[in-house]
């Protein structure tokens, strides 16, 4: 059966950005008000993932912004996207989640990396003698499923809060790695294509003809973050997405710097290589009025079939950024 926009829910991928001329407190704030609106808008959950040592991004103390998130909201899931699970012992994020589950019961989501969400150096810093705690990710998923199960209450290390207490763990992914273990654990998985869609579709389908039922799930469900930029017209939308491209040409060059302002072109700011770089890792990116929104995102659908939707919009102005998520809502809603 063809999946239809309308018949599929829609999220919120929130990279707690910080723009140029403001403080993560403002970011922290204006989450908090998006998080509001998408709830009234019908989003289905609202998602902050791990970041060290960039300027632009907030949300390093991952756990403490959910909460803050979650205290802002009443009803809509409010999780990770993800936990960097390598930068942290299994026993310190399941009590970290048992508390926010104890707080906000039956709305909170715990997705898991693998990757550091940093560079090498922080990295080290991060994870000092467990550098290569990587390795050990799958053992350390299974460690954290231990600790959530009632049946560790016997076990000479308990997580409390956490024991007993009903957590969905998501598996993420930005390449194929991720997808056998989602798979084999019978997990929801959630892919990177914002910002790594290479591997998109060859990593969808691993995990999709490998999957084992579990407990947790009966059959696959694949979650797909892109990104969104929309605006009442396409000029102004087109205008608007130029604060990512931006964003992204310091991510190519390495000189990366706070979410900078709309400019009216590109081309005098990034060089061709640039320009060629930033748009094979922005290939999942949507941009346009209402209308040219809803073709390209179906037609996303009907290539990919996956099961749910989450947008990230790295747009300059709050009210902007508010608008762009009224109209994806409004696109969802409508036949």
């Amino acid at each position: 059966m063809k999946k239809l926009l309308h018949n599929t829910p829609f999220s919120v991928l929130d990279l707690a950005t910080v723009i140029e001329g403001k403080t993560p407190a403002d970011t922290f704030k204006n989450s908090a008000d998006l998080a509001q609106h998408a709830e009234k808008w019908g989003y289905n959950r609202y998602w902050l993932a791990e970041h060290h040592n960039m300027i632009s991004v907030a949300s390093s103390a991952t756990a403490v912004v959910i909460g803050h998130i979650a205290a802002a909201t009443k009803t809509m899931r409010i999780g990770s996207g993800g936990i960097m699970l390598p930068n942290h012992s299994p026993l310190i994020i399941a009590e970290q989640f048992g508390t926010l589950e104890s707080l906000f019961p039956g709305r909170i989501d715990l997705g898991l990396g693998r990757a550091p969400g940093t560079d090498q150096v922080t990295a080290m810093a991060i994870r000092g003698e467990r550098f290569s705690a990587a390795n050990n990710f799958p053992q350390d998923v299974l460690k954290l499923q231990a600790y959530f199960s009632a049946e560790n209450n016997n076990s000479s290390v308990r997580a409390i809060p956490g024991e007993g207490l009903d957590i969905p763990i998501w598996i993420l992914g930005s390449s194929t790695d991720s997808a056998h273990l989602a798979a084999a654990l019978g997990l929801p998985y959630a892919f990177a294509s914002h910002f790594a869609p290479a591997q998109f579709m060859t990593a969808i389908h691993i995990y999709r003809q490998n999957f084992k039922p579990s407990d947790h799930l009966k059959e696959p469900y694949v979650l797909a973050c892109v990104n969104v930029v929309a605006a009442d017209t396409d000029a102004e939308a087109n205008r608007l997405v130029t604060s990512l491209y931006q964003l992204f040409m310091g991510i190519v060059t390495g000189r990366r710097r706070l979410l900078q302002p709309p400019v009216d072109n590109m081309n005098e700011i990034w060089d061709v290589y640039e320009e060629e770089q930033a748009s094979q890792m922005l290939a999942c990116t949507f941009v346009g009025s209402k209308a040219t929104i809803k073709q390209e995102l179906q037609q996303f659908l009907d290539k990919t079939g996956v099961d749910e939707l989450m947008a990230t919009a790295h747009i300059f102005e709050h009210s902007a950024r508010l608008r762009s998520y009224e109209i994806l809502a409004e696109v969802f809603k409508t036949d």
